[in-house]
């Protein structure tokens, strides 16, 4: 929410700066103040003021109408990065994973109803959707999604079931909320999920927890063409892989 009453300490203007911040990782591309005015829902007025700011700051550049980001950004998410033991921890055991299997891998969190990654080792571009870290991926139709939501109670699954749109990526997308409970409620029994081309077709992927201090902190997962790896494969060879990888994570002096 931008707007917070009630709370004296709220920023809103630093609020709306940063979901202007965002709306280029949505887009990415240049974008008039238009455009993220429709994206961010924020008057025009509020967007060229952020936008201005970002400028003179060196955040943001100018080209006519058209706004993009500068390097400086950068250090935004570096300072997480950097910061961040489960990041920094993660990189070198997936790049290590990633030689193993030779399949691209990434490990992610959840935030605001999507799976962040946090890191992420790629042999190859298998996906029209461009993965790098930062990216946002949902929950309800993806192997690390499912993984997290799995661990959390299920009265939250159903909150969040009921206040997300559940929209069919591929035929194969699942989006009825019963049956995406029972496939819930079957990953958090076996500790493992697995994805059949339901983010996007030819795509399959195999996930697991990441399990820090007897809690659930983040997830790791595998992805590959359908064509080249069937689901038994995933279970036999992929998974166990995986697993091992994710409790040497677990057990790295992760909170």
């Amino acid at each position: 929410m931008l707007e917070a009453e009630g709370d004296p300490e709220f920023m809103t203007s630093l609020a709306r700066g940063l979901a202007v911040l965002r709306c280029f990782a949505d887009e990415q591309k240049p974008m008039t103040i238009a455009q993220a005015s429709r994206l961010t829902g924020l008057s025009r007025p509020a967007v060229k003021r952020c936008l201005h700011t970002l400028s003179r700051l060196g955040y943001a550049a100018q080209d006519g109408t058209q706004y993009s980001l500068r390097p400086k950004a950068l250090a935004l998410g570096y300072a997480y990065l950097s910061s961040s033991t489960f990041a920094m921890r993660a990189q070198p055991l997936l790049d290590t994973l990633r030689d193993e299997l030779h399949e691209s891998c990434s490990v992610g969190v959840i935030e605001e109803d999507e799976v962040y990654y946090v890191a992420r080792a790629e042999i190859s571009r298998i996906m029209s959707i461009a993965l790098r870290v930062g990216s946002r991926l949902p929950l309800y139709c993806t192997s690390m999604g499912r993984v997290l939501l799995a661990a959390q109670d299920r009265a939250d699954q159903v909150a969040y079931l009921r206040r997300t749109e559940l929209v069919a990526r591929t035929a194969r997308t699942c989006v009825d909320r019963s049956l995406l409970l029972d496939i819930l409620h079957r990953v958090a029994e076996e500790g493992y999920a697995i994805v059949d081309q339901e983010l996007e077709q030819g795509l399959v992927s195999v996930a697991v927890p990441v399990i820090a201090r007897g809690r659930v902190v983040g997830a790791l997962n595998m992805g590959a063409q359908a064509a080249r790896v069937p689901i038994v494969e995933l279970r036999t060879r992929y998974l166990p892989a995986l697993r091992r990888s994710a409790r040497e994570l677990g057990t790295t002096g992760l909170g």
